[in-house]
């Protein structure tokens, strides 16, 4: 039978977990004969509004080294929630998700598309300000990259499965941080919060500052550059800002802050220019050592984001003069420099 080993690694946590860790299979990816599981894994708290933070990968597949990421944080939530008494208790009041794999027949294949050829994070009814030709989604064929799929067309299976796993976790959650790991821009990993649809300020940008400061004075040598993903570039469809706007016409005064990790796979092309001439060269750590350390990278990140979920009254649950504060720092930060 064809299987991926992060496939592999997750059925056997499965099996040997138990009750400590909810397994779902939120749908199949299929393609023929080929049917491969999106699965779901959560820990902890069951109460709906326990502060909740999530781990999602695979959404490309060519971008293997995401789901490679995120299936690795997932062993070792996995592995302390079962013999760290300080992790367990703090499991009663806080609940961890991870989705690893979105697109498995895209990772199987090392196509950026899911088997019908559209891009999963160009695929929701979300339309960007002008943004790049092709790059930021297009409706033209699926022989080529970034296709957003049809007009009007339902959304595609996995992203339809990755919307409803997150929302049935953070939907009445008072706080929700989601951590996407994606690969393939730039010579540093980089944290990008929304839009990505638009140079607007995000309507959280007062938390999303606190944050920063929260990792800047916790880890001042970290290696992270924090900043507005359409800094960069816009995109349509991008399924985040469609879960926040989603999640804000629901749920006023609940707060959800989507963050995406884009690793900087210039590093390893620096380092190993021959591997641009492979398919998934561009975007991911080829050499072993590199790849092993990638793989433990994030870790500090990891811990960081469970205390900030376990902790929300020092960074999240601010006075409206603090937000502000945070706001009027941020946009001279990230969206008044010349």
């Amino acid at each position: 039978m064809i299987t991926l080993p992060e496939l592999q690694q997750i059925e056997s946590r499965i099996q040997n977990l138990g009750s400590a860790m909810r397994a779902e299979v939120l749908d199949y990816s299929e393609d023929g004969n080929l049917k491969l599981p999106i699965y779901k894994l959560s820990f902890g708290s069951t109460d709906p509004e326990a502060p909740t933070l999530g781990l999602v990968g695979g959404v490309h597949g060519l971008e293997r080294i995401g789901a490679q990421v995120c299936v690795a944080l997932f062993n070792s939530v996995a592995e302390l929630a079962r013999w760290d008494r300080q992790f367990q208790r703090t499991l009663q009041d806080v609940r961890i998700f991870f989705i690893p794999t979105v697109n498995p027949i895209g990772i199987l294949r090392k196509t950026r598309s899911n088997p019908r050829g559209v891009d999963l994070m160009r695929n929701a009814p979300v339309e960007g300000d002008d943004p790049p030709r092709f790059l930021g989604g297009h409706r033209y064929t699926a022989k080529l990259p970034w296709y957003r799929g049809e007009l009007n067309a339902p959304m595609e299976r996995e992203a339809q499965a990755l919307i409803r796993g997150v929302q049935s976790e953070i939907s009445e959650s008072r706080l929700a941080v989601t951590l996407d790991c994606h690969s393939g821009f730039g010579l540093q990993d980089r944290l990008w919060f929304p839009y990505a649809k638009s140079k607007e300020p995000f309507a959280e940008l007062g938390l999303v500052h606190s944050f920063k400061n929260l990792l800047d004075q916790t880890y001042p040598h970290h290696f992270y550059k924090v900043e507005p993903q359409a800094g960069t570039y816009t995109t349509h469809g991008d399924l985040w800002d469609y879960l926040y706007q989603e999640h804000q016409g629901l749920q006023r005064g609940k707060k959800f802050l989507p963050l995406c990790l884009e690793m900087g796979s210039w590093m390893w092309v620096k380092k190993h220019p021959w591997q641009i001439f492979k398919p998934e060269g561009p975007f991911n750590p080829l050499i072993g050592h590199r790849h092993q350390r990638t793989l433990r990278r994030h870790n500090t990140l990891l811990e960081l984001l469970v205390r900030a979920v376990s902790n929300p009254d020092v960074w999240a649950d601010l006075s409206e003069s603090q937000l502000l504060q945070h706001r009027q720092n941020a946009m001279e930060l990230w969206y008044e420099r010349a």
